[in-house]
């Protein structure tokens, strides 16, 4: 398990409302670290990337797909996107390094998936990341 991994699991995963997390490296355009059993396809790394650069607008009004689920969209900022559908939700928060994904579950509450993510992502933004 790498640094990066075992923050994922250390902040996110020990707060029993993140299903599951990964960190995307936004220059590489991959996916740098994930929980266990947690695969984003390459697709799906770069469609988040392109929803923070390219089309946070499309993604505020149309909702967003992600490893084959539609996703409606709560909140979009330059920083943030909280995402929703009846099965549990999708956090994604971005740093200047990175972009942190995390999902949530039925029965998990939403509002500490959201501050754990923006949390570590603060925690990034500290170290220049």
């Amino acid at each position: 398990m790498n640094q990066l991994q075992a923050l994922l699991n250390d902040s996110l995963i020990r707060t029993q409302h993140v299903e599951n997390a990964a960190i995307i490296h936004i220059k590489e355009r991959n996916v740098c670290a994930s929980t266990f059993g947690f695969n984003v396809p390459p697709e799906n790394a770069l469609n988040l990337i392109y929803a923070f650069h390219k089309n946070l607008l499309q993604v505020r009004r149309g909702g967003l797909y992600f490893k084959e689920k539609h996703y409606k969209c709560v909140r979009a900022d330059e920083h943030s996107i909280y995402l929703q559908n009846p099965d549990g939700g999708l956090i994604v928060v971005k740093t200047k390094t990175f972009i942190l994904v995390a999902t949530y579950g039925v029965g998990m509450y939403p509002s500490v998936c959201v501050e754990a993510v923006e949390k570590l992502a603060d925690y990034f933004r500290e170290k220049g990341s």
